[in-house]
């Protein structure tokens, strides 16, 4: 796929294309870089190469061939597996012992006894899983000529078109939210009409294919095998597929178990997919008919006319991607394929327009995977799956990943996505607090660093998988959601609940060290290790990790702030006050850098991806400008995890990107930007672990929002990290806690203008580089303030 040159014959070609051009090609140049499509000149040869939709239940790869068409269809449910409550079931024996050999540092005796009696039986899960594939085979074309392929973010559908037997030919795909359809659409303008046999298959657990008149049926159920590590086999869950052609001219025949088209001169495929689950059960549901759901949803759909679902499609996508606009330059390289813009990027030539249209695609898959009618939250892969069992089984991991696919969410005005999450976190409630209380005689709930749709929450994986605060962490972006919309009705019936029984479980959890500080024992730095002291011996569980006492102090402290706010619960608040106080504090150690575990050890590997100790600079806000020792510890920290090769995948890119946007240095947000693309960004814009792994999509957004504007500790803050390569811009639409909606323009460095929409009437508290000014909001009223912040009459 790769048309890639060197920088050197880009940049001529670039030179050579604009001054050749008339006026009136030159104003459609200027059409052009207002929009956002990811586009290339040949047809995708592999997965990673194809381009995605989504609505987030269905997604689809799309690739684009000529002669064979391949879509790789994906349903959010569709996983291996099923409930098993894998909580050790000697660990409430084990675990005080545990505890004082920990406290006592006898490491070997620890790892032994943490093995054996605290690692989940079983330790694994299994894997998210492909429906089937969509094969489209076409008959009796000839080389294509001025063959494209896109991706239009603005509207969500993805086009191929080409020139071939003196026709040219169309074809466009869409994931519908409102109809819950995948929506495929072909076109011949010609005289060389659409011949084409039409497949679905699987690669295994295949019950039947059915083609009848204009309709094929595909039925499945997995089949798992016993494993020592996943747990028993059997028959579970099951699955299915259904489309119906909707022919324009020509005819549709059966032909064993597939469909042939003749002779149409326009095509449409409507598509959907479903499963047995039952997110409320978080467990398969054997009175749901999987077959019947799909054959209700091409019901409703057949009855509406192409034209008619195209344009419900496009009215619902853009209420929701039309929000947000970012303008760092015009696009200088309009009709260069993205694949060469990027490796023109990894040469070193600048494209600005190439940032906003990464910025926007990570707003893109946030719609794509993670929102009605969908119901369970983007995962590792967001929702686009290949294998049957995929990387790290593209699971919901949550010592970081999890989390991070929401840093944007808000910011970039999509609370709607944040829905499927919240509704996940309330479910995992039940599973999480019988293994607070079976493994740590707890109340409350708690989960540790992965989980999968059946609400697996004991350890897992192995040792290093002992993570009890990620049940706390993954609070955070519940009580985010309440921070940018200011809804009451939620905070009292969803994010405090959750949140309160997090806090209970921590407030149970805790026991005294020698010192007298109330710590957590055992837990993990996520997947990081030290030497014990004069050995060569890794050690990985411990107790206390800073990054432990940031989630707490942040969890007391939302449940602080919601308790006041919700006139509740006051002994319940005096007692997080009081446990706050006695928690060991976080410490810089004796090289200036902040600790990564309660004592200063030596780190097994000093660039390692995971800069959990950093939890407090971002996401959270309690490391700030404010307390400068503390504040300088966090920069040299990032600074030496980089001169070890730190940030060496997508995702822990990203996070350096936020962090340094946090340190308000926004030419090292912008270099950590540039290297994100550069080495951890594949042709067409996801995110590269490697291997593919959405989360540093997410994150790099959420980097290039947080440059630009960021709401914490009580104030809002234009363009605190704005770099030097973007002197002019503007960004629309996007959002700051409290209930704010902002326009930001800026002219040679400088902002020139804010628009400010007051959603809530709340008082808006902002700050512009070293001045602040408070004023009083309406509910529903824009305020237009000028580059010092004077309000414009």
């Amino acid at each position: 796929m790769r048309n890639h040159v060197n920088y050197f014959l880009f940049f001529i070609f670039a030179i050579l294309f604009f001054s050749c051009n008339s006026i009136q090609k030159e104003e459609a140049v200027k059409e052009d870089q207002k929009e956002l499509k990811i586009w290339f000149a040949e047809p995708a040869s592999e997965w990673n190469e194809a381009l995605p939709v989504g609505n987030g239940r269905l997604g689809a790869m799309v690739f684009g061939g000529i002669h064979f068409e391949h879509l790789s269809i994906n349903e959010e449910s569709l996983w291996a597996g099923q409930p098993i409550n894998n909580n050790n079931p000697d660990a409430g024996e084990y675990l005080p012992e545990i505890r004082q050999k920990l406290l006592n540092n006898e490491h070997e005796e620890v790892f032994r006894l943490s093995k054996e009696h605290l690692l989940g039986t079983p330790p694994r899960i299994r894997s998210y899983q492909p429906v089937c594939d969509l094969e489209l085979t076409f008959f009796d074309l000839e080389e294509p000529e001025s063959y494209r392929r896109e991706l239009d973010l603005q509207n969500g559908i993805s086009t191929v078109s080409f020139y071939s037997n003196g026709t040219e030919f169309t074809r466009e795909v869409f994931a519908s939210a409102p109809d819950d359809i995948l929506v495929t659409r072909l076109e011949a303008s010609g005289p060389f009409p659409l011949t084409l046999g039409i497949q679905l298959t699987r690669e295994q657990d295949l019950t039947t294919v059915v083609a009848e008149k204009n309709s094929l049926t595909l039925t499945g159920q997995i089949i798992d095998a016993p494993d020592t590590l996943s747990g028993p086999g059997g028959k579970h869950m099951k699955f299915g597929a259904s489309l119906i052609v909707i022919n324009e001219g020509g005819r549709v025949k059966v032909e064993g178990n597939s469909l042939i088209v003749e002779k149409a001169h326009a095509l449409t495929i409507l598509m959907t997919a479903a499963t047995d689950y039952n997110i409320n059960n978080l467990n398969f549901d054997r009175s749901l008919d999987p077959e019947k759901i799909c054959k209700e949803i091409l019901e409703q759909a057949g009855k509406r006319k192409y034209e008619v679902l195209k344009k419900r499609h496009i009215e619902e996508f853009n209420s929701l991607f039309s929000r947000v606009s970012l303008d760092l330059g015009e696009n200088l390289f309009p009709e260069i394929p993205t694949d060469t813009r990027l490796q023109a990027v990894r040469e070193g030539i600048p494209d600005h327009h190439l940032v906003s249209l990464y910025f926007q695609f990570g707003r893109y898959l946030l719609m794509g995977s993670s929102r009605e009618p969908g119901h369970l939250p983007a995962n590792l892969q967001g929702i686009w799956n290949q294998h049957m069992k995929a990387p790290w089984n593209s699971d919901f991991h949550t010592n970081i990943n999890l989390q991070m696919n929401y840093w944007p969410a808000e910011v970039c005005n999509l609370p709607e996505t944040v829905k499927p999450l919240i509704q996940f976190v309330d479910l995992l409630r039940r599973p999480g607090s019988v293994t607070a209380r079976e493994m740590y005689d707890t109340r409350g709930w708690t989960l540790h660093h992965l989980t999968d749709p059946f609400g697996r929450t004991g350890v897992m994986d192995g040792v290093w998988g002992i993570s009890p605060m990620a049940g706390p962490w993954i609070t955070f972006p519940i009580w985010r959601h309440f921070e940018y919309t200011g809804d009451l009705n939620y905070l009292k019936e969803y994010a405090y609940p959750i949140m309160k029984e997090s806090a209970e479980f921590v407030i149970d959890f805790l026991i005294e060290d020698s010192d007298g500080y109330l710590v957590t024992v055992p837990s993990h730095s996520p997947e990081n290790s030290f030497f014990v002291p004069g050995t060569n011996t890794r050690v990985s569980i411990t107790y206390a990790p800073t990054i432990d006492i940031q989630i707490i102090n942040g969890l007391f402290d939302h449940c602080i702030t919601a308790s006041e706010i919700l006139d509740m619960d006051e002994d319940f608040r005096q007692q997080l006050i009081e446990t706050k106080h006695k928690l060991s504090p976080v410490q810089i150690g004796q090289d200036s850098t902040i600790q990564e575990w309660i004592k200063d050890y030596e780190e097994v590997e000093p660039g390692h991806r995971h800069m959990s100790h950093l939890m407090g600079l971002y996401p959270l806000s309690q490391i700030t400008p404010k307390d400068h020792e503390m504040f300088e510890a966090a920069r040299r920290t990032i600074e030496k995890r980089l001169k070890h090769g730190g940030g060496g995948t997508g995702w822990s890119r990203a996070w350096i990107v936020n962090f340094f946007a946090r340190l308000q240095d926004g030419e090292k947000a912008y270099q950590n930007l540039l290297e994100l693309l550069r080495k951890s960004t594949l042709d067409n814009l996801f995110d590269n672990h490697p291997p593919f792994q959405i989360d540093g999509n997410f994150g790099g957004t959420a980097g290039i929002a947080e440059m630009l504007l960021q709401s914490h500790g009580g104030e809002v803050c234009l363009l605190p990290a704005l770099p030097e390569a973007w002197p002019d811009g503007s960004v629309k639409g996007i959002c700051a806690r409290g209930g704010f909606v902002l326009d930001i323009f800026w002219q040679n460095r400088n902002m020139s203008e804010v628009k400010i929409f007051s959603k809530l009437g709340n008082t808006c508290n902002i700050r512009y580089r070293d001045k602040t000014v408070q004023f009083e909001t309406s509910m529903g009223k824009s305020y237009l303030l000028d580059g010092n912040l004077e309000i414009k009459k």
